[in-house]
């Protein structure tokens, strides 16, 4: 059903492209509707316009907060126009079609990312525009909604293509995509309200906005998108992609692990973390980023061949020098200097991601899709320090056994649950992740070791280790034992805790409690 558009209604916040619309509307000898600052603009485009008081006979009050809220108004757009009860009260009270709205909100998602006061923000929420879109997209029938500035160009190829009517198709389209842009602007307001809480909401809902289209998911035959969140400014989403084609869906996945990870490590200290499919291989901080990539790269170097490398300072001219000798599918830092990027421009098939934002501190939560609902937690944001080791041992590790278990303990935090991390010289020597069994997780971190090139610095003797949970049974410390480890940092709790801190007395080793875990599946 084509429906004829006579009378158009006009208010919008931002004003771009407005003129051809305008124009088009003109030409199709279409009475233009408007508000305040979009009625003048429209004025001095030389377009006729009549100002949405003469609907209402109520002029706009309280700074604009009140103009559109009027039965004349609402009444226009939601008439079902071959409803004769409709009609009739049409016209008993004068009420006139509205047969098209374009309207865009006033700019609240703009307001909270340049971290506008709470007042500038809160006068930035939009009541009159999204009870227009609502009341419009309700009665596509027969009334034509748009919200989208890109969606300007075709609808004025569809009232040029049909004489100035629109088709039920088009306008159904555009009614689902109104709902969707509603839904979006109310979500982000909720989430903005709820910034600062962890308390669980009655009713959960979240904003984001489509950044791209993947290619496919985990596995080729599954569908992928990528959205981007308003509430968080930071992550892989906006990171600038300096070279390489898009990401994949596992390149993001692992990507973000990556960044997780690397941002556990303080800027002034040269860290680097590399991924492969969502758990490191190898994590090292040194003097240099160069130093730190080296030794990262050391503890395993058959893994990281096609790995994600985060790294924590801006990418000089010697690490690249050195990224570029393995094949890697993404880059991350916070900044490559220009002699990096020529060397890494060698690689067409390296992404290189730049993410300046990359050491903001994220306070958000974060969500998991299961069949029938969402799980939502905080994130895991705990950090543990030297302060919060309680020794458990006769024997009391030493300052640098300290340093060494504080960095395992961070790496531990992302690596899959059951986790056992060997570490010397904040160095990762040994990963054991995602078993079953802690005793496993032990034995695959020894014989990961046992892959690695000999020398003292790779060497488990004499190493720290650190566990995400506690030993259950001192089965699994007294692998690390044998393996060569002669200090163990824990969160404890287990009922079998004098077991175990019995098998380190033993063992002449020494083991702090942190009292906190780490789980991650």
């Amino acid at each position: 059903m084509d429906i004829k558009i006579k009378t158009a209604l006009i208010s919008v916040s931002d004003k771009s492209g407005l003129e051809k619309v305008v124009q088009s509307l003109k030409e199709h000898n279409i009475k233009i509707v408007s508000t305040g600052g979009t009625a003048k603009s429209i004025a001095a485009m030389g377009v006729d316009v009549t100002d949405v008081s003469s609907l209402t006979n109520f002029p706009e009050m309280m700074d604009g907060r009140v103009k559109t809220l009027h039965p004349n108004v609402h009444g226009g757009l939601l008439s079902i126009r071959d409803d004769k009860s409709h009609v009739q009260s049409q016209e008993k009270h004068g009420i006139e079609d509205i047969d098209l709205i374009i309207v865009n909100l006033y700019p609240f998602e703009e307001a909270i990312k340049s971290l506008e006061n709470e007042e500038i923000c809160i006068e930035n929420i939009d009541i009159g525009g999204p009870a227009m879109l609502r009341s419009a997209a309700k009665n596509h029938r027969f009334v034509t909604v748009v919200t989208d500035i890109s969606d300007y160009d075709e609808l004025i190829n569809e009232i040029n293509k049909n004489n100035g009517s629109t088709t039920l198709e088009f306008r159904k389209a555009l009614a689902a995509k109104t709902f969707s842009t509603t839904a979006y602007y109310d979500s982000l307001i909720s989430s903005w309200f709820y910034r600062n809480t962890n308390e669980p909401v009655n009713k959960f809902s979240t904003s984001a906005e489509l950044s791209s289209t993947l290619r496919y998911g985990e596995n080729p035959h599954q569908s992928a998108s990528l959205y981007k969140s308003s509430m968080q400014l930071s992550g892989i989403p906006h990171a600038k992609l300096l070279q390489g084609k898009e990401l994949s869906y596992n390149n993001i996945n692992d990507a973000d692990a990556a960044l997780q990870l690397i941002k556990e490590f303080n800027e002034d200290t040269p860290s680097v973390a590399i991924i492969k499919h969502a758990n490191p291989c190898g994590v090292a901080s040194g003097n240099s980023l160069c130093e730190a990539y080296m030794k990262a790269f050391s503890c395993d170097t058959t893994s990281a061949f096609g790995g994600i490398i985060a790294l924590n300072q801006t990418i000089d001219k010697e690490t690249a020098s050195e990224i570029i000798k393995i094949f890697t599918e993404v880059i991350i830092a916070p900044d490559v200097s220009n002699e990096a990027k020529e060397i890494f421009k060698s690689k067409n098939n390296l992404r290189v991601l730049t993410l300046s934002s990359m050491h903001k501190n994220n306070n958000s939560q974060n969500f998991k899709s299961i069949e029938g609902g969402i799980l939502v937690q905080s994130n895991d944001g705990a950090v543990t320090t030297k302060s919060d080791l309680k020794v458990v041992t006769e024997k009391k590790p030493s300052d640098s056994e300290i340093e060494d278990m504080l960095f395992a303990f961070k790496v531990c935090k992302h690596v899959k649950s059951n986790a056992i991390i060997y570490v010397k010289n904040k160095k990762t020597i040994g990963i054991g992740a995602g078993q079953m069994s802690r005793v496993d997780s032990a034995k695959i971190a020894s014989q990961k070791n046992n892959e690695m090139e000999k020398s003292d610095e790779n060497s488990l003797k004499n190493s720290v280790v650190a566990s995400d949970a506690f030993f259950p049974f001192s089965d699994g410390l007294l692998v690390t034992i044998s393996s060569g480890a002669k200090a163990v940092i824990q969160p404890g709790g287990s009922m079998k805790d004098d077991e175990v801190i019995n098998a380190a007395n033993d063992a002449d080793i020494s083991m702090v409690f942190t009292g906190i875990r780490h789980f991650r599946h």
